[in-house]
């Protein structure tokens, strides 16, 4: 018998039992301690599962320990859920957290005997991990300002919370060709990134009425489907829910199941051709799309919202802040929630950059709030380098990775901080483990690629690739191209401080078109090594 592909394996594994289904196996574990089925670990993904690399696991410790994704809807934590996903931490996790590009949270060390205990907590005080990974539909991103920021274009909150309705647990998209990635944003800095979505609705106001449409992209991705999401046409916001039935069941129903590096929507677009793509939609949703001229995006470097800015909501601010990689720990949850109950705050709004908003603080306990934050390692007003510095989880907990990141992404901004306390333009820079790209490295102005590299003794070691140039601006997006630079973790400090001086000594006040205008530069590139 012809060996099956991993696709068909997969698909096989999918038809045979739902991956909603698998709860209940999961409490047979629990409870029974019996060993899981392979095709079983593969179904813990629509639970927000995923067996962890070993590479910090005692040699004599045998145990099958899980990394655990909690979906933050909105991106949002009160402080009743912030206090528990703290404790939860420190029981099971061995004090890991972690945000993550989809405004989720993350843990490492999980038991199976444990999460039936675990899954009753979240459940407690309204947090879910269902649907955080597998092929369905995964957390809706959106922007953590919305509907308290005065400058926004629209707030999406009541679009999303219905879109969210929709699309929590449902068992028609429970079994989708890929993962796949919606984001709706009003935000007038267009944080979300609607760029690498597969799906996207960002607002924009319509030159001739002042009305506000919602600008539909398709098909953006990274990894396998590393392409800039395509424009389709425009919709009112009534529209938005009819769309997003009408794209995800075309998913479901004709998406690519024959090879799972060419799965996701934006290859199922490819295949088709926009045309007929949108024409289906139009089909399926009863929805003609309008057209509108193209709009202008801001640079993804800008894309931020850090600070104390004054909030719509009367006598609040809210509060932009910045964490090295998303790490943030049981510990660091905790000192968080203490922090905003002594002033007044109940509730963070997480980035897509790893980083949060402290939403509704008081005005008049803002700046108490703001230095008080900075005691536990938590900026407001961010160096340029710890503001966009995003990195994944790394080999120390992922399977695919190569090289290690969260650290070296903490010690590279350290580092560039030192080295230039005076530099204002926010950099973008990403510390990616493996080829795949869940730290956005093909994004950023400087990206850092995990792939394996021969030191001094010719031994084959964990190191890097460098790519460069890389930014999100609407139709004058661009992913950075790879240099061949390819070096050890403890050259990776000099060589991205090379760059930032060679930039600073150019006397140029661009550093994404510095970078653009040099990636086949042999002789500027071969001098960053």
């Amino acid at each position: 018998m012809e060996k099956e592909t991993a696709a068909q394996r997969v698909e096989r594994i999918k038809k045979e039992k739902n991956g909603l289904d698998v709860l209940k196996d999961i409490y047979l574990y629990a409870v029974l301690g019996e060993k899981i089925n392979p095709e079983d670990i593969d179904r813990f993904k629509w639970y927000g599962l995923y067996t962890q690399n070993r590479n910090l696991q005692d040699e004599s410790d045998e145990t099958l320990y899980f990394m655990l994704r909690v979906k933050l809807e909105h991106g949002a934590m009160n402080l009743e859920q912030m206090r528990e996903v703290s404790a939860l931490s420190k029981e099971y996790a061995r004090g890991t957290a972690d945000f993550t590009t989809r405004q989720d949270i993350q843990f490492h060390y999980i038991q199976v005997k444990d999460l039936p205990e675990i899954f009753r907590r979240l459940n407690e005080v309204g947090l879910s991990t269902v649907f955080a990974a597998g092929d369905v539909p995964r957390n809706v991103i959106t922007c953590p300002v919305s509907g308290i920021e005065h400058d926004e274009i629209y707030d999406v909150r009541p679009i999303v919370d219905k879109v969210n309705d929709y699309l929590r647990g449902n068992k028609n998209l429970s079994n989708l060709p890929r993962k796949y990635k919606i984001g709706i944003s009003g935000c007038h800095k267009h944080c979300m990134g609607h760029e690498i979505q597969d799906l996207s609705f960002t607002a924009v106001v319509c030159d001739c009425t002042e009305k506000i449409l919602f600008d539909v992209s398709v098909g953006g991705g990274l990894a396998s489907n590393k392409q800039i999401a395509k424009h389709i046409g425009f919709v009112t916001p009534s529209q938005i829910l009819p769309i997003v039935k009408a794209v995800s069941t075309i998913y479901r129903d004709h998406g690519l199941r024959e090879n799972r590096r060419k799965a996701r929507l934006g290859h199922l677009i490819d295949e088709w051709g926009i045309e007929k793509f949108k024409e289906e939609v139009e089909n399926r949703s009863k929805i003609t799309f309008k057209e509108e001229k193209t709009v202008s995006y801001t640079p993804y470097a800008r894309r931020q919202h850090f600070g104390i800015q004054d909030s719509k909501e009367k006598e609040r601010s809210y509060i932009g802040c910045a964490i090295n990689g998303g790490h943030i720990g049981a510990q660091g949850l905790e000192d968080l929630a203490n922090i905003l109950e002594k002033h007044g705050a109940t509730t963070i709004k997480t980035t897509t950059t790893q980083n949060f908003v402290v939403k509704d603080v008081p005005t008049k306990h803002a700046q108490a709030l703001a230095d008080e934050l900075t005691t536990i390692g938590v900026d407001y007003k961010p160096s340029p380098f710890k503001a966009r510095t995003i990195s994944c989880t790394g080999l120390n907990f992922c399977k695919f990775a190569i090289s290690e990141t969260k650290n070296k992404a903490i010690e590279l901004a350290s580092h560039l901080e030192k080295k230039f306390p005076d530099f204002e333009e926010t950099v973008s820079i990403s510390v990616n483990g493996c080829p795949n790209s869940c730290a956005h490295p093909h994004i950023v102005d400087i990206g850092l690629l995990g792939l394996k590299v021969k030191n001094k003794e010719g031994i084959t070691v964990p190191g890097f690739e460098l790519i460069i140039g890389g930014n999100l601006e609407g139709e004058k997006s661009s992913f950075g191209e790879k240099t061949k630079i390819k070096f050890l973790p403890e050259e990776a400090e000099s060589i991205v401080e090379n760059i930032i001086q060679k930039y600073i000594d150019s006397g140029e006040k661009n550093l994404h078109k510095f970078l653009k205008e040099r990636i086949n530069d042999e002789e500027f590139i071969s001098s960053l090594h």
